[in-house]
């Protein structure tokens, strides 16, 4: 027997139910022990044991049949709590059974709101597909009795008896989650949401009530952005991590491979992870018809899975191998915001390069960094939220405190006001010129130029670079669909730029003679 939520143990009896006799009082019992596991369901809690009894699915033969959990879905329920992020191969079933468990809450506790939210709205129309065959396919006494719905459409079901409902909307609909309060919440394919995705999963967060449960689920895809940031910080946030390669669904095999045929890294993850040849065959399908992107679509591990993005502009493998070699700053200053790795020495010459923002708490930020002239080496990093005349007076002293230094700022956009303040208000004499004007002009010509500048670097003097925060730019600065080039949804790229400008302007002044 366990423990069971209305305070008494779970007998086997209490297990024992006619589907079809299901009343309102019976639904909400189940509701209270959901998570209790008796001895006699072996491992299962009683929500495994609902989901195969009352539920069923379309396979892929298209007929219905039972929902039984498969493995990563029995793993997933082994080490559930009531925040948890979930990294996956494709199609391993974790938003179907997301899916069920939050139908199956909605369904035997009363007052529940359950919210899905799917990255498009076709994968949205998918998932509520899977739960409207939930109720579909339950016997008739329940749908005609306690499951009767008041209303079932594109975006949701309203269970009136449990005064309980259950919506599936799009990561792209601005309403998503406005106004309600939510019991449990699902975000499906995070890393591929549109838009601005930390911000739309804040406001949902903002609707969970206290105690509410919440499942974000994804596929990998690349670095940065909303969902590889929930990943790196789930330690510090709470959340309960899950990973599932795609070994894990039985499904992924192919003929096997000869023995005497394998490669070093098929016997390596043949011991470390107990795959068989028929594995290692589907290993090498998927590789031939993915090429690069099989690490993302098919994710072995936790850290490869996310490197493997093909639209990325630097060269992760020298990022990755510089940020495992960082030191911490030996200074920090202004509340944090400036990070000094080298203070000034006497006889060298310096450079601070600036790319302004307007200097509000949301957007981007303003960046600075400070380079060494000689040897392009990276000594400080200024980063926040400030502009005008607050960010001309504070690169002004860094470059006074870095003897004088160059001051190379962008002229675009907010750049000519901190340039006015910094040639009248704080007469700073040293403010690099191209042309005759004042400032560095970014172009669709110069912007390329200076990025392949700093990609180089990135690969051939790695040890120049000191910023944690930059590199991390770096591995999120991506190709867009639109062609361009930039930070991807919900990162920044201001220290990137800050640094491509430096390293560009430096290579200009050396040239021409930096006095």
């Amino acid at each position: 027997m366990a423990k069971a939520g209305d305070g008494h143990a779970v007998e086997t009896r209490e297990l024992d139910f006619c589907l079809e006799e299901l009343d309102k009082g019976e639904l909400e019992r189940f509701g209270r022990i959901l998570d209790q596991r008796p001895g006699s369901l072996r491992g299962r809690s009683v929500g495994m044991m609902l989901a195969e009894k009352m539920l069923l699915v379309r396979t892929r033969d298209g007929k219905p049949a039972p929902l039984k959990a498969n493995e990563a879905q029995r793993a997933f329920e082994q080490r559930r709590g009531q925040r948890n992020i979930v990294l996956k191969a494709r199609q391993m079933g974790l938003t179907t059974w997301a899916a069920a468990r939050f139908f199956l809450k909605t369904i035997t506790q009363p007052g529940t709101m359950t919210l899905e939210v799917a990255h498009t709205q076709a994968s949205a129309e998918e998932i509520f597909r899977i739960v409207h065959r939930f109720v579909d396919w339950l016997p008739e006494q329940l749908r005609t009795g306690p499951l009767r719905t008041s209303r079932a459409n594109v975006r949701q079901i309203v269970f009136p008896k449990m005064d309980a409902q259950y919506r599936v909307v799009s990561a792209g609909d601005r309403n998503a989650g406005r106004g309600m309060t939510v019991q449990n919440l699902h975000c499906s394919e995070l890393a591929r949401w549109p838009g601005n995705p930390a911000e739309i999963l804040a406001g949902l967060q903002a609707a969970m009530a206290p105690g509410a449960e919440l499942i974000l689920e994804s596929t990998p895809d690349g670095v940065g952005g909303c969902f590889h940031e929930e990943w790196q910080k789930a330690g510090e946030t709470g959340m309960v991590r899950h990973f599932f390669p795609w070994w894990m669904e039985r499904r992924y095999r192919a003929a096997a491979v000869g023995e005497t045929s394998q490669t070093d890294e098929e016997r390596d993850l043949r011991v470390r992870y107990g795959l068989d040849l028929e594995q290692i065959g589907y290993r090498r399908q998927i590789r031939a018809s993915f090429r690069g992107l099989a690490r993302q679509e098919y994710a072995e591990d936790e850290e490869s899975c996310f490197l493997a993005s093909g639209n990325s502009v630097f060269e992760l493998s020298a990022i990755e191998m510089r940020l495992a070699a960082l030191a911490e700053p030996q200074e920090r200053r202004e509340n944090g915001e400036l990070a000094v790795w080298l203070p000034p020495l006497q006889g060298k010459e310096y450079l601070v390069s600036v790319d302004p923002a307007g200097g509000g708490s949301e957007g981007d930020y303003s960046a600075a960094q400070v380079l060494e002239m000689e040897t392009g080496l990276q000594c400080a990093e200024f980063a926040g939220h400030r502009g005008g005349f607050e960010l001309a007076r504070l690169v002004k002293d860094l470059a006074c405190e870095y003897n004088q230094a160059w001051l190379v700022v962008e002229r675009n956009n907010h750049g000519s006001g901190v340039l006015a303040h910094l040639e009248t208000s704080c007469k700073y004499p040293r403010v690099y010129r191209h042309e005759g004007q004042a400032g560095w002009l970014t172009t669709s010509i110069s912007r390329p130029a200076v990025l392949g500048r700093l990609g180089a670097g990135l690969v051939e003097k790695p040890e120049c670079f000191q910023s944690r925060g930059l590199l991390a730019e770096c591995r999120s600065f991506v190709r867009l669909p639109n062609g361009r080039t930039g930070a991807r949804a919900g990162t920044h790229d201001d220290r990137v730029m800050a640094m491509a400008i430096g390293l560009a302007a430096r290579a200009e002044l050396l040239e021409k003679g930096s006095r």
